[in-house]
């Protein structure tokens, strides 16, 4: 074949597919995309997470095997009705995906047929609250206070608008993250995106706890999801108020993990260091995961079992309106120099009040932890996670009085 014809061929087949394309596009019907006339016989991918309801999924939602969080800044000059048009689309087009169906402009439409429990939570920063509404920002809305510990980097810090995408299939994943950003461009750019994962879906059983990569437990203390402890931690209570019914907050923490000198610690280093076991993640004074841990317990020696500057006992509150609920990912990017390993801990906290709750915490551990040793807080950000909405409403309506 002459090169001409080659050329023209290609150019032909181009024209065909842009015309097609926007046919696609132009459609009113987007769910003309494949009919699920699928094998569900034994298949995960088919299962869905409601969308609609009075609070976001995501939150007390059983963790997927895989997290992307996507922090977005508004661009200069971005009016009050600008957001609130970019908050209606995504919303749209998240419930739509939530719920195997295409996005409103979706050309992939196949990638949207197996949502794996995909879910898309939002949270607000103080940038978009400056623009939509500066009254209603709640007090706790700000950068943490400075903590020694922290090497904190912009590339991994703050964002006006986050976006919390999880499922149980990667692919999923990575279709859903690029509809919310294409819906996106025309109003916000992206600051950063950080991924992170757990085990595959259906390696462990449901409920099963979560390991980091230095191999310990993460999570044991958490409030189960549906408990009154839940509720209080959560979404608040007389005491400690939400910023908003049903509305909760999220800190975002990035923790770069030294695995490469946590291998020189010995197995009883290890677990001395968090205070709890690396079999079941039982605390050092039990036997089971969920065994109340005994801070006055003594060795032969005299000294505690659980040593003050373990993780588990600085991490643990004495008052008990000091908890928060983690829903974390781990990550594992490629290593720099000569390390072996760049990887760590998307440590993501939900609590009613970060100053009350998270803050506390955060203190103690960055006062004496022992932990701190092969741990590095790189990345951090605060936001405010608004309500759910009812299916003919959006995400953040009630910053616009609706």
């Amino acid at each position: 074949m002459q090169r001409r014809h080659l050329l023209l061929g290609g150019a032909a087949a181009g024209v065909g597919a842009i015309a097609a394309a926007g046919v696609q596009l132009a459609s009113s019907a987007p769910s003309s995309a494949p009919a699920a006339a699928l094998d569900d016989d034994g298949a995960r991918g088919a299962e869905t997470v409601p969308f609609h309801g009075a609070r976001q999924a995501g939150v007390g939602t059983a963790a997927q095997a895989h997290g992307v969080f996507v922090a977005l800044d508004l661009k200069a000059g971005t009016s009050r009705a600008r957001v609130r048009s970019l908050l209606r689309l995504l919303t749209q087009d998240a419930a739509r995906l939530t719920q195997g169906r295409p996005a409103l402009a979706d050309t992939e439409a196949e990638l949207a047929v197996r949502p794996a429990r995909l879910t898309v939570t939002f949270g607000f920063g103080p940038g978009l609250f400056r623009i939509a509404a500066p009254a209603q920002a709640p007090a706790w809305l700000r950068a943490l206070p400075a903590f020694g510990i922290d090497r904190l980097r912009p590339e991994f810090s703050d964002g006006d608008l986050l976006l919390q995408i999880c499922a149980d299939d990667p692919l999923t994943l990575a279709h859903a993250q690029r509809m919310l950003l294409k819906d996106s461009r025309s109003f916000a750019t992206v600051r950063w995106v950080q991924q992170g994962f757990r085990r595959a879906y259906g390696t462990e059983q449901s409920g099963t706890t979560m390991r980091n990569l230095f191999g310990q437990v993460d999570g044991t203390s958490n409030p189960a999801p549906g408990t009154e402890g839940f509720e209080t931690v959560v979404y608040g209570d007389e005491r400690i108020r939400p910023w908003v019914k049903d509305g909760t907050s999220l800190v975002l923490r990035r923790i770069s993990m030294n695995l490469d000198t946590w291998d020189e610690l010995d197995r009883s280093g290890r677990e001395e260091s968090v205070g709890r076991k690396l079999a079941n993640g039982a605390p050092l004074t039990g036997t089971e995961e969920h065994d109340e841990p005994d801070f006055t317990a003594l060795n032969q020696v005299g000294f505690p079992v659980i040593a003050d500057f373990s993780h588990l006992r600085r991490a643990r509150p004495d008052d008990p309106s000091q908890r928060i609920f983690r829903r974390a990912f781990n990550y594992d990017a490629p290593p720099a120099g000569a390390g072996v390993s760049e990887s760590g801990l998307l440590f993501a906290s939900f609590q009613a009040d970060v100053d009350r709750q998270f803050v506390p915490i955060q203190k103690r551990l960055d006062e004496l932890d022992l932990l701190n040793q092969w741990t590095t807080p790189i990345g951090s950000a605060v936001f405010a996670v608004p309500p759910g909405c009812a299916p003919d409403g959006f995400v953040g309506e009630g910053l616009f009085g609706e």
